[in-house]
């Protein structure tokens, strides 16, 4: 009997040893089946990154890419120079002098929603006041975060307008050229899909963080409880600045002011200027018929910081280079 225990104990120490060694197996077979793409797809990209067809296209476009990274540093001095805030909020405005906390010994669904009295770009109102925010959001905005009908108002509003456009034609005009780019190398879906930027490190492109800041008013309901809670937001995108302006100069008559029959700086006028100076930059005459990818800007020929006006005989159509030269001098 002992020697048959012996014997079942040998057999069942084999089996254990054969099926441990055939899970070891296993997982040592899946391991290396999800470790295994990686490193061929590492050897697959270092490969691409060093073949001399990829360095050939880097040398060939290098101007190109040199342009990206001025234009780069452009956005961000529009960003750092740019005004993207013309109106606030009252509600809250000494909130940062005082400390609240709920003492409500029952807390059953307290708190869900918090009011943020700080916020300045949020107003804290009724029910109601949201609701009619939504369906007339112009002319709350105005109302409740302090945005008055004034020349000086409209003047902010328009370089508000600015700001904007220019910021958009400079991150837009950067997204094109990074399709441009990464199209005239046709990369591999490989690299595309797991070293994009990596892909642009090696082709020496800055990649900008910066976002276009619109600025955005809230108005909202927070109930006494916190149990629930209604917002409409507007964000100043170019059409609603656009809209905005309209709006402000009917209330002003801003056309009939004595400070000059002026034009408003809205898309629409940006546009006609380009339109009307055929695209091309009236410095240095580059135009998008010679680079598709080309930034244009509308500028003052008379600044308005030296008392120019936003009149069309006053505007003409430069080049990102030309403008970021001329900044408030005269010609």
């Amino acid at each position: 009997m002992p020697f048959l225990k012996v014997i079942v104990v040998l057999v069942l120490l084999a089996l254990i040893v054969k099926y441990w060694a055939i899970a070891l197996s296993i997982s040592l077979i899946v391991a290396a089946a999800a470790v295994l793409p990686r490193v061929v797809r590492h050897f697959r990209k270092n490969h691409y990154f060093a073949s001399e067809e990829f360095l050939a296209r880097k040398a060939r476009i290098a101007s190109v890419v040199a342009e990206h990274n001025a234009i780069t540093d452009y956005t961000s001095e529009i960003r750092d120079r740019g005004s993207f805030q013309i109106g606030v909020s009252p509600t809250g405005s000494q909130a940062h002098l005082a400390t609240f906390r709920n003492t409500s010994r029952h807390n059953y669904r307290r708190d869900r929603n918090v009011v943020k009295c700080e916020t300045s770009n949020v107003h804290n109102c009724s029910l109601q006041v949201v609701r009619n925010a939504a369906g007339d959001p112009l002319k709350y905005v105005m109302k409740y975060f302090g945005i008055k009908p004034t020349e000086a108002t409209l003047s902010r509003v328009e370089d508000l307008g600015e700001s904007i456009s220019r910021l958009e034609g400079a991150v837009g005009n950067l997204k094109q050229r990074e399709m441009a780019i990464t199209g005239s190398f046709n990369p591999p879906a490989f690299i595309v899909k797991h070293y994009m930027e990596e892909f642009m490190n090696h082709v020496g492109i800055e990649l900008s963080p910066i976002k276009v800041p619109y600025p955005e008013y809230i108005f909202e309901y927070i109930s006494a409880g916190g149990n629930s809670s209604q917002r409409t937001s507007v964000e100043l995108k170019s059409p609603t600045i656009d809209a905005l302006i309209e709006t402000l100069s009917e209330k002003i008559r801003f056309r009939m002011s004595v400070a000059g029959q002026r034009a408003l700086m809205t898309a629409k006028l940006r546009g006609s200027i380009k339109e009307r100076d055929n695209f091309t930059c009236l410095y240095c005459s580059v135009s998008l018929a010679k680079e598709p990818h080309l930034l244009l800007e509308v500028d003052h020929i008379v600044p308005i910081s030296r008392g120019g006006l936003s009149t069309v005989d006053n505007l003409q159509t430069l080049c990102w280079r030309c403008n970021r030269t001329k900044s408030n001098k005269f010609p």
